[in-house]
Protein backbone atom coordinates (compact mmCIF):
# COMPACT_ATOMS: atom_id res chain seq x y z
CA UNK A 1 0.00 0.00 0.00
CA UNK A 2 2.76 2.41 0.91
CA UNK A 3 4.67 1.64 -2.29
CA UNK A 4 1.57 2.33 -4.38
CA UNK A 5 0.74 5.54 -2.51
CA UNK A 6 4.32 6.81 -2.39
CA UNK A 7 4.71 6.32 -6.13
CA UNK A 8 1.65 8.38 -7.03
CA UNK A 9 -0.85 5.62 -7.77
CA UNK A 10 -4.48 6.59 -7.09
CA UNK A 11 -5.07 4.60 -3.92
CA UNK A 12 -6.92 6.17 -1.00
CA UNK A 13 -5.43 4.12 1.87
CA UNK A 14 -7.53 6.12 4.30
CA UNK A 15 -6.59 4.13 7.44
CA UNK A 16 -2.87 4.36 6.70
CA UNK A 17 -2.34 0.62 6.68
CA UNK A 18 -4.18 -0.33 9.87
CA UNK A 19 -6.45 -2.82 8.08
CA UNK A 20 -9.43 -0.73 9.21
CA UNK A 21 -10.91 0.11 5.82
CA UNK A 22 -10.86 -1.33 2.31
CA UNK A 23 -9.64 1.73 0.42
CA UNK A 24 -6.41 -0.01 -0.62
CA UNK A 25 -8.24 -2.94 -2.26
CA UNK A 26 -6.31 -4.47 -5.16
CA UNK A 27 -6.53 -7.49 -7.43
CA UNK A 28 -3.40 -9.65 -7.31
CA UNK A 29 -2.42 -11.00 -10.72
CA UNK A 30 -2.53 -14.73 -11.39
CA UNK A 31 0.56 -16.53 -10.22
CA UNK A 32 1.15 -14.13 -7.34
CA UNK A 33 -1.85 -14.80 -5.10
CA UNK A 34 -0.62 -18.26 -4.13
CA UNK A 35 2.77 -16.81 -3.16
CA UNK A 36 1.16 -14.61 -0.52
CA UNK A 37 0.21 -15.71 2.98
CA UNK A 38 -3.48 -16.40 3.49
CA UNK A 39 -5.41 -13.27 4.52
CA UNK A 40 -6.02 -12.91 8.24
CA UNK A 41 -9.56 -12.64 9.61
CA UNK A 42 -9.33 -8.83 9.86
CA UNK A 43 -8.51 -8.54 6.16
CA UNK A 44 -11.32 -10.91 5.19
CA UNK A 45 -13.75 -8.83 7.27
CA UNK A 46 -12.64 -5.60 5.56
CA UNK A 47 -12.91 -7.19 2.11
CA UNK A 48 -16.50 -8.12 2.97
CA UNK A 49 -17.20 -4.37 2.95
CA UNK A 50 -15.33 -3.65 -0.29
CA UNK A 51 -16.88 -3.21 -3.73
CA UNK A 52 -16.27 -5.58 -6.64
CA UNK A 53 -14.46 -8.24 -4.58
CA UNK A 54 -12.97 -11.07 -6.62
CA UNK A 55 -11.20 -14.29 -5.59
CA UNK A 56 -7.84 -12.52 -6.10
CA UNK A 57 -8.81 -9.48 -3.98
CA UNK A 58 -6.45 -8.38 -1.23
CA UNK A 59 -5.85 -5.27 0.81
CA UNK A 60 -2.53 -3.89 -0.34
CA UNK A 61 -1.73 -2.77 3.22
CA UNK A 62 -1.49 -6.45 4.13
CA UNK A 63 0.96 -7.35 1.35
CA UNK A 64 4.46 -7.10 2.80
CA UNK A 65 7.24 -6.02 0.45
CA UNK A 66 10.00 -8.62 0.50
CA UNK A 67 12.18 -10.64 -1.82
CA UNK A 68 9.23 -13.04 -2.24
CA UNK A 69 6.93 -10.26 -3.45
CA UNK A 70 9.49 -8.43 -5.60
CA UNK A 71 7.86 -7.89 -8.97
CA UNK A 72 4.29 -8.53 -7.78
CA UNK A 73 1.64 -7.16 -10.11
CA UNK A 74 -1.66 -5.79 -8.85
CA UNK A 75 -4.54 -3.79 -10.27
CA UNK A 76 -6.21 -1.16 -8.12
CA UNK A 77 -9.84 -2.12 -7.58
CA UNK A 78 -12.59 0.42 -8.30
CA UNK A 79 -13.72 2.50 -5.33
Amino acid sequence: MEALRDNGFPIAAECGGACACATCHVYVEEGWAEKLPEPKAEEVDMLDMALAVQPNSRLSCQIICSAETDGIKVTIAPE
